[in-house]
């Protein structure tokens, strides 16, 4: 069966409307180029007057809408998975959500699914256009929507979700409760060195390195810029110029991500705390030891930060 009809049968087979890629609008569009001689196939031009009024700005439209709509159902799913006590009560009611653990456990599978078919959908579309018009607009296209953050495959709360279920799996295997419900996501441990890696649709594989490019450990507490680098939450303190108190929300907007060097990505940083959990887990001695190093390191920023407020309400 092909990918189109496959994703077609998907987004119609959803309970309620969600958003996704107008795959059959946007190959309409690209028949429509072929048919006209706008460009010479033995050349790659950088622009096309068919497409490139009509493509990239609907492919952009749809994209954010997708990853709008993900990113949203997957900070509330792990927000109440995180939940304890009378807060995930609260966020039960407020949801008016049936089905207990199970439906929440489904819930996140949904997602996933969701996310990935649809970024092999991006993939695909803009292949086809790379392939009509003999160029690689479509692979800069794919490169620009990254640096603008709308990029399904290295959103922060795909990570989350990954992490999600093989805790939930770890958890199930010891209980021995429901099997796992998404086989393809694993830890790897290689040479003391993690990665998360996912075997998706269509033979997409995804490989995740969980070492932090500044302390060149394994991620400890760890974070997600909005660039979609994970660092240390301390290190990525440090890379901000600011304190562990002052927290990554009050970094300048002219520092960069160490890595790629992009600017304003500490602000919208996201806590990592479904990975973290795994890690912590899984990495058991390394984990102790990170933490009396931090413990010291965090109390002794606390007590500098208190130190000059104190100072500065007293005056010298």
């Amino acid at each position: 069966m092909k990918f189109c009809k496959t994703y077609q049968e998907y987004m119609q087979g959803q309970k309620k409307k969600q958003p996704g890629v107008g795959f059959k609008k946007l190959k309409k569009i690209l028949k429509k180029c072929r048919r006209e001689d706008f460009h010479d196939v033995r050349t790659c031009p950088d622009h096309c007057p068919v497409c490139d009024g009509s493509f990239f700005p609907a492919l952009l439209d749809e994209m954010s809408a997708v990853v709008g709509f993900f990113h949203k159902r997957a900070q509330k799913l792990l927000e109440l998975h995180l939940a304890s006590g009378f807060r995930k009560y609260m966020f039960w009611v407020k949801g008016k959500r049936r089905g207990g653990h199970g439906a929440l456990i489904e819930e996140g599978k949904d997602l996933v699914t969701y996310a990935l078919i649809n970024a092999i959908a991006i993939r695909k579309i803009l292949k086809k256009y790379d392939k009509i018009h003999y160029s690689t607009q479509g692979q800069a296209f794919k490169s620009q929507a990254q640096s603008m953050h709308i990029g399904l495959l290295q959103s922060p709360w795909l990570f989350e979700l990954m992490a999600f279920h093989i805790n939930l799996r770890e958890t199930n295997t010891k209980s021995r409760k429901a099997p796992a419900l998404f086989e393809g996501c694993s830890l790897k441990i290689n040479d003391e060195k993690p990665s998360l890696a996912c075997e998706l649709f269509d033979s997409v594989k995804l490989d995740i390195d969980l070492t932090c490019s500044i302390c060149l450990d394994t991620v400890f507490d760890p974070v997600a810029l909005t660039c979609g680098h994970i660092f240390c939450h301390m290190c990525a303190c440090s890379a901000a110029s600011v304190t562990i108190v002052d927290g990554l929300k009050s970094a300048e907007p002219k520092e960069k991500c160490p890595l790629c060097r992009e600017a304003r990505v500490f602000e919208g940083a996201v806590h990592l705390e479904e990975l973290s959990m795994l890690l912590s887990r899984n990495c058991r001695e390394y984990w102790e030891q990170r933490l009396q190093t931090e413990r010291v390191e965090r109390v002794r920023q606390a007590k500098q930060h208190w130190e000059s407020q104190c100072r500065a309400f007293i005056g010298p």
